[in-house]
């Protein structure tokens, strides 16, 4: 039985553990690029403030539950008590130098981190064009002429300027380790920057419930060197598939796509199109074939 025992206690320990991997792929532990690691320095420091607000609770409840334990019979006891300036300050001081500090870094960090800000660097960002789909991510690269599905790829070290927009229901384009999270909704257009420190192997998703395929809209993230990064362009502009208004209906159909897709050549103004709602998505056309409208 003792054995038991302590087989239970040592898998209670190693429980927790079990989401360690999990959390090295988030940004707030392994960062691949500057505005992933300035979010990890702004958590890091509001964390730490709020340690002030934690501690004491944490410290104080245990002691004074031991203090005042029904058999301590020197606990004081003062129902005529009413006021003490002491108690006072502590209700009132610390509480509000902890607002005033957690107010001033997320200002600072809030202007710092807007998703809206261009990254400064030598060379130009590279313009990209992200539509969300029911069950995938649409990228275009207006200026190369090329649009993959579910496989973002990028030159490390240039930072990237997205034009994000929905063809379907708002939805929440997130990459982790290297940058924040931000909404796209149909009919609208917003916009995020973001730059890969290093080459690497990263993954993005969608944080916002829209179906049955949910749990699989996820796509790739692959920052290359600049030698592979134009080889990779080279060789996505000799794919034979062409992405028109026909071949985008077929494409914005609810599906799950079980590898990325490259098209060779896009059609002009094609994210204009579908941001102007000009477009009819094709998941609309099958919700009709469907008889539910």
């Amino acid at each position: 039985m003792k054995k038991i025992h302590l087989k239970i206690w040592a898998l209670a320990g190693i429980l927790p553990l079990g989401g360690c991997a999990s959390l090295s792929s988030g940004f707030l532990l392994s960062p691949a690029g500057r505005i992933a690691a300035a979010e990890r320095h702004e958590f890091l420091i509001l964390g730490f403030i709020l340690l002030f607000v934690f501690a004491p609770v944490a410290l104080c409840t245990p002691l004074f539950a031991w203090y005042y334990r029904r058999t301590n019979r020197k606990a004081l006891y003062r129902p005529e008590w009413s006021f003490s300036w002491l108690l006072e300050v502590l209700i009132w001081v610390p509480p509000t130098g902890i607002v005033v500090l957690l107010s001033y870094f997320v200002i600072i960090y809030t202007t710092r981190l807007d998703p809206y800000r261009p990254i400064a660097a030598a060379a130009p960002a590279l313009e990209v064009q992200v539509v969300a789909l029911d069950w995938k991510w649409l990228f275009i690269y207006p200026a190369q002429n090329i649009a993959t599905v579910n496989q973002l790829v990028m030159q490390a070290g240039q930072p990237v300027h997205l034009s994000l927009t929905s063809g379907t229901v708002m939805q929440s384009f997130f990459i982790p380790r290297l940058a924040g999270q931000i909404y796209v909704m149909n009919g609208m257009r917003t916009q995020l920057y973001l730059q890969a420190a290093r080459p690497g192997a990263y993954m993005g998703e969608n944080t916002q419930y829209n179906g049955d395929g949910f749990p699989q809209d996820k796509f790739s993230v692959l920052a290359l060197a600049p030698p592979d990064f134009a080889r990779w362009m080279a060789a996505a502009s000799t794919s034979a598939a062409s992405l028109d208004a026909a071949a985008y209906q077929t494409l914005s159909r609810q599906s799950v796509v079980p590898e990325p897709l490259i098209f060779g050549r896009v059609q002009p103004d094609l994210f204009g199109a579908i941001l102007s709602q000009k477009l009819t998505p094709g998941y609309a056309q099958q919700h009709h074939e469907a008889g539910h409208g």
